[in-house]
């Protein structure tokens, strides 16, 4: 078996009563994207700041590039690439010169530094705007300059915490892009998200965090897998919704759960269509009519409620991210 890329060992950080990190180990090989689910507050960016050397934990180690974190952190940033929550670029600059900024904190001679500069700002497409006051750039354009400059020291791990939060839809599309073209040049990536759709594109494996503890890792298809093939979705008049959640936990073993947010019910359907006509009779027998009622796939939403009693994050629609994400995933997954 091929040896992990990244590591971490029964990792521990508390602020005063607040535990972070509640014994977090995990592990992935390298050429992938690992991606590390969970809402505000579950201990993704803590984990990010212990694996890059940021933040010392209570107890525990972590190993990056085979380098041990804690006894070697100076090696460990050298193999390292970080581009946190919010873009640390510097305003009055231009594009061209934050990059060449932190290839020169890299220590590279000054036409390394603006080689490579030039090579990143063409992959994240920036090259036009590459000489602008990075004051003139959209929210977007920050974010692709941010990780642009935690390329530009060729790191083998990049680790990107929550990079398309808050960006237009078109700019999240160019980010997953940009993060599948480095995967496929033979970056390895960490991405903590909010968004579940956005590891169920990109992730080959995901490990859902919550409340500083990792709850489930796998595939996102096994872990669609532990909730069943499919699930049956409805909504019912608030009145009837006790009364219906209390029917269609009688009909397969399966608790269904709700979701305050949208109102909506979701039963676990191993069986498919048996399990929607069973829920459909059950309900009608009990007086229950559905306002509406579907026979769908589980999504990571889907595994993260049941996992957990809520959602990760409310989700905006902002496509499916096409083809090119569907035959790139496909090709990861031989």
């Amino acid at each position: 078996m091929e040896q992990p890329i990244v590591r971490a060992a029964n990792v521990v950080k508390t602020f005063g009563s607040v535990r972070a990190l509640d014994d977090v180990s995990l592990e992935f090989e390298p050429g992938i994207v690992y991606g590390l689910l969970g809402p505000n507050g579950a201990g993704k960016t803590t984990l990010i700041r212990v694996l890059t050397t940021l933040l010392r934990p209570d107890s525990g180690r972590a190993w990056v590039a085979g380098v041990d974190t804690l006894a070697d952190p100076a090696t460990a940033r050298t193999k390292l690439g970080l581009a946190g929550q919010f873009a640390a670029v510097d305003d009055y600059l231009t594009g061209r010169e934050n990059v060449e900024m932190v290839a020169r904190l890299y220590n590279l001679p000054g036409d390394e530094a603006r080689r490579r500069a030039d090579d990143v700002l063409e992959r994240i497409h920036l090259t036009e705007a590459a000489d602008r006051p990075v004051r003139t750039y959209s929210g977007g354009m920050r974010r692709r300059l941010d990780v642009a400059a935690s390329m530009v020291g060729r790191p083998q791990v990049l680790f990107l915490d929550e990079p398309t939060t808050g960006i237009d839809p078109r700019s999240r599309i160019d980010l997953w892009d940009l993060i599948e073209d480095l995967v496929e040049a033979g970056t390895t990536v960490l991405l903590t998200t909010q968004y579940l759709d956005e590891a169920d594109q990109l992730a080959a494996r995901v490990g859902v965090i919550d409340q500083g503890r990792l709850i489930a890792e796998g595939t996102p298809e096994q872990l669609k897998d532990r909730i069943g093939g499919s699930v049956v979705e409805m909504t019912v008049a608030d009145a009837l919704r006790g009364r219906a959640l209390e029917v269609l936990g009688s009909i397969n073993g399966e608790s269904p759960t709700f979701e305050p947010t949208s109102k909506r019910i979701t039963l676990a359907a191993p069986d498919g269509a048996v399990t929607l006509t069973g829920a459909v009779r059950a309900l009608d027998d009990a007086g229950i009519t559905p306002d509406d009622i579907t026979l769908r796939k589980p999504t990571l939403d889907d595994v993260f409620l049941t996992l957990t009693g809520h959602v990760a994050e409310e989700q905006g629609t902002d496509g499916n991210g096409g083809g090119r994400r569907s035959r790139r995933r496909a090709r990861r997954s031989r």
